[in-house]
């Protein structure tokens, strides 16, 4: 499997007694298929996966699998702090018929990058199945490194990485050393860094409500290399990645989609959603990144 794209980490809708709403998550796919995404993630941060049980997580995996059917790509997290439970995770993204599977480092661990590479080969093991990789520190506590790379980039199955660093030294180390593992955005406000230096997919989570506007700069600088024209849409989108690492990252994207139309509840406790002041906020925000790409892309403002 090739990661080319833009790729949707997929919010869980809430009912209000705080079970999943099935109804609203299939309304949620079909949004984004409709919109032309490329693939879709379940099981990832923005999703919420650290809030649900085991079997939440298992049952969600299977149904977006039973709605998608063979429309995108569907890749499952396996985040865990305990190997077997990634593991478990695995095998079953492999029973029900999933594209690939995302496998980032154990929480809290903090493995060295050899118990961290052995960790990913297990997962890998059990599964047989393409892997992006999930590289965030910031979450997990430790970084993959080049002995973690050198180790589980030798598996046939490790063909992309989603890097969330935020490190930009990490982006080139990847493209020169290890150039047969995918580069993926993960760090939306590098994503033009990121297609400059060959990536070809974006895992962005402001795609679950902003997916037009996502799809035009990847457009614009992976299929069209027009990097002045991505400037632009990226210079226009600035101000939303910058809201959205205000410290209400789940929350923001959640409101977004709720200001597109879509039932997706509120978060799952420890978090807590938006106050009514940054909600306005991202209202102005959104509407006016929707406002500015839609006129580059209309040709308007094409350098």
């Amino acid at each position: 499997m090739k990661f080319e794209g833009v790729y949707t980490p997929a919010v869980t809708p809430f009912c209000s007694d705080g079970e999943i709403d099935y109804t609203a998550f299939a309304a949620i796919l079909e949004s984004l298929i409709e919109a032309k995404v490329h693939g879709i993630v379940i099981g990832g941060s923005t999703g919420e996966y650290y809030a649900q049980s085991a079997q939440e997580r298992l049952n969600l995996a299977a149904y977006a699998k039973e709605v998608i059917g063979t429309r995108l790509a569907l890749i499952v997290g396996t985040g865990s702090t305990r190997t077997e439970d990634s593991v478990e995770y695995a095998k079953a993204a492999k029973e029900i018929g999933a594209d690939a599977i995302l496998v980032s480092s154990p929480p809290y661990a903090l493995p060295t990058e050899k118990e961290n590479a052995i960790h990913a080969l297990t997962i890998d093991r059990a599964a047989n199945l393409p892997i992006m990789l999930y590289n965030y520190p910031a979450r997990m506590g430790v970084v993959m490194g080049e002995e973690y790379f050198a180790r589980v980039g030798k598996s046939r199955n490790v063909v992309a990485i989603k890097e969330s660093s935020g490190d930009m030294a990490n982006v080139h180390r990847l493209a020169r050393k290890f150039p047969h593992i995918g580069l993926s955005c993960g760090w939306d406000d590098q994503a033009l860094e990121f297609f400059a230096w060959g990536a070809k997919s974006w895992v962005c989570a402001g795609s679950n409500f902003l997916p037009t506007e996502h799809l035009a700069l990847y457009d614009a600088c992976v299929l069209q290399k027009n990097f002045d024209k991505g400037r632009a849409i990226m210079s226009a989108m600035l101000p939303l990645m910058d809201f959205l690492e205000c410290g209400k990252f789940v929350q923001s994207i959640k409101h977004g989609c709720e200001l597109n139309g879509l039932k997706v509840g509120s978060v799952r406790a420890p978090l807590r959603p938006l106050n009514s002041e940054e909600k306005r906020t991202l209202q102005t925000v959104v509407a006016s990144v929707k406002r500015t790409v839609a006129q580059i892309t209309s040709g308007a403002n094409d350098a």
